[in-house]
């Protein structure tokens, strides 16, 4: 399910003008949900913005993929594609240093382009208060699920895995073949929320 973009920016005018203005303030989390292609991130996604007592900004690599023309993606994917995962590290970065939550809907995969990935992220977000979520499903259900889909190619999940980041500092883990994404994003909020309020617009 690709998520609505509402401005190029991503933020709203008065946000612009006091981020220019280098006002002071808490920085917003950042919340990476990390996993293979149809572990259920967007779907984890989509139940977090449905909820009242958090909101959140999204990026995804979905969307930023979106901002390059089809036919420099036919050309080079990857290096195009590379490029706009970095950009959407620092847009996150952007959302965090306004006071704005934000969730990466995205994949640490340690691919030639991208390499360093994982360090590539951490460097660019490090002043940033930032949680990693393992987004866990057992690969032959992400089998079934890219099947089911269409847009996805059989072996894709287990392509990735194979070349997904090593030593990544999660905060917490989630299966989504045991839990629906409504209890998968109550233990993402209740563990790195708490009884803090979370909401922020």
């Amino acid at each position: 399910m690709a998520h609505r973009m509402i401005r190029a920016s991503g933020l709203k005018p008065d946000e612009e003008k006091e981020c220019r203005s280098g006002k002071e303030q808490e920085k917003g989390r950042i919340v990476f949900l990390n996993g293979v292609t149809s572990s259920g991130k967007t779907s984890i996604v989509d139940a977090l913005q449905d909820r009242e007592d958090v909101f959140f900004y999204v990026v995804a690599n979905d969307l930023f993929e979106q901002m390059v023309g089809e036919r420099f993606l036919r050309e080079n994917y990857w290096k195009y594609l590379s490029e706009a995962i970095r950009l959407m590290y620092h847009s996150a970065k952007l959302y965090s240093d306004m006071g704005k939550n934000v969730l990466i809907d995205g994949i640490l995969v340690e691919r030639e382009e991208l390499r360093p990935h994982y360090q590539t992220f951490t460097e660019i977000t490090r002043d940033n208060p930032v949680d990693i979520v393992e987004v866990a499903c057992p690969l032959e259900i992400c089998r079934e699920r890219n099947l089911a889909r269409g847009d996805r190619y059989e072996t894709q999940s287990e392509e990735q895995a194979a070349i997904m980041a090593q030593g990544i500092r999660y905060s917490l883990r989630v299966e989504t073949d045991k839990t629906t994404p409504e209890e998968c994003a109550e233990k993402i909020v209740k563990t790195l929320f708490g009884e803090r309020e979370g909401r922020q617009e």
